[in-house]
């Protein structure tokens, strides 16, 4: 072919290639859809296990006292199983953290095309309402078996009481959806004041297909600076809150770069970068997976060694600290290897899911708790007492949401949440 026939073929297929930064229509991504349903269903797996690990509180003899641990226990079972804790261990260090790259991931083209004004409204509707109801309605109804296993006595009355003096107002996992929206506000306002920052973010991430080694290293190395000295000042496990607005304190920076680096991959469009299908990542999936499990046991066993080290041993709290960022990076890059690479065929099912997994994250709470609750005289091993809260926990969620969906300005559809 001649040097000129080449250099116009080459000019027309590029004409022909859709720019990845361009202001385009949202397109439902099968892979990434079905991960984040994945992801909601180990939310809910995971508070289905906290009552039967073994490192699981006594129950509280009243909600207002000086621990409030029972915030992230409502319901305490003497049925334990080490490899329940194993798993809340292995979720704990990513899932919540992956949730936020994948809302990034949507985030840049909705402000392209929306602008920031529309943008913030919508959130607001998206994640603003269902925030308010889910801590107004579903949180009291979570907590409640919390009160009756305390048994303080009192019944409604009592409880309102205890409630009303704790001086916040527990929302359960809904911190996420409002910790959400301030992400989306934070992102809102860059937009005024630099229009053009996730398009160059965007750009710079492009090279993520080619090399997801050196966008791990990133990622890691950003999340490490964001989370060590929060987690070192603070302590890992430590919460903050105002009202119904709590978070974790030591991830909130560290949340918030998996975040923005979600909006980056989004921005350059998801079937181009990191999370292209015939990518680097997708066709590696299994040396991710190794790595994964390989950062996880590190993260576990200087974890271990951090607690049981002499108070004052510095050292180890960082090397603990350094390997939680190391594997949370590690995992998520895992799940999204595997999804990108398998989950490819739509299913009904699936797709379902999907649909209601927003509001099956809101609503899940109070069933895991009551069902719980009920299973307290129960004589059944502890794995097996957590797989029928998570199975009745899904199912009950589920089905309530796509009753909802039914009704008008109900929770709305469960992409791009």
């Amino acid at each position: 072919m001649a040097p000129s026939n080449a250099l116009a073929v080459h000019q027309q297929s590029m004409r022909q290639q859709p720019e990845p930064t361009a202001v385009t229509a949202l397109s439902y991504n099968v892979s990434i859809g079905y991960l984040r349903a994945f992801i909601t269903l180990l939310v809910v797996a995971h508070h289905a296990a906290l009552a039967y690990i073994q490192f699981a509180p006594e129950p509280p003899s009243t909600l207002s006292g000086p621990n409030r641990i029972w915030q992230a226990f409502p319901v305490v079972d003497s049925q334990r199983s080490p490899a329940l804790g194993l798993f809340v261990g292995f979720n704990d260090i990513f899932f919540i953290a992956l949730m936020f790259f994948i809302s990034g991931l949507f985030v840049w083209r909705s402000l392209q095309r929306k602008r920031a004004a529309s943008f913030l409204r919508d959130r607001a509707l998206r994640l603003g309402l269902p925030f308010v109801a889910a801590a107004v309605i579903v949180a009291p109804l979570a907590y409640y078996p919390t009160y009756i296993q305390s048994r303080a006595g009192g019944g409604l009355a009592g409880y309102w009481h205890e409630w009303r003096t704790l001086g916040i107002w527990p929302a359960g996992p809904a911190w996420f959806v409002w910790v959400l929206l301030a992400f989306d506000v934070i992102a809102a306002v860059l937009f005024l004041l630099a229009p053009n920052w996730g398009t160059v973010a965007g750009r710079i991430s492009s090279g993520a297909n080619r090399r997801p080694v050196v966008f791990f290293a990133i990622l890691f190395a950003l999340s490490a600076v964001a989370y060590v000295p929060m987690a070192v000042a603070f302590n890992p496990f430590r919460w903050s809150a105002w009202g119904p607005f709590t978070f974790q304190t030591s991830r909130a920076i560290h949340y918030l770069i998996y975040f923005v680096l979600g909006t980056a991959i989004g921005a350059y469009g998801i079937e181009h970068g990191l999370l292209a299908r015939d990518g680097k990542l997708a066709r590696r999936w299994w040396l991710w997976c190794i790595g994964a499990i390989i950062a996880f046991f590190l993260a576990t066993g200087t974890g271990i060694a951090a607690m049981t080290a002499h108070v004052g041993s510095r050292a180890w709290e960082i090397a603990a600290d350094s390997m939680f960022a190391l594997s949370c990076a590690a995992s998520s890059f895992a799940f999204i290897a595997l999804f990108v690479r398998f989950a490819r065929q739509r299913n009904r099912i699936l797709d379902s899911l999907n649909e209601n997994a927003y509001g099956i994250y809101l609503v899940h709470y109070a069933f895991v708790s009551w069902m719980q609750l009920a299973l307290l005289p129960t004589q059944l091993p502890a794995i097996a007492k957590a797989c029928v809260v998570f199975v009745s926990a899904v199912l009950l969620s589920w089905g309530t949401v796509a009753l909802l969906r039914r009704i008008p300005l109900g929770l709305g559809t469960g992409r791009g949440a």
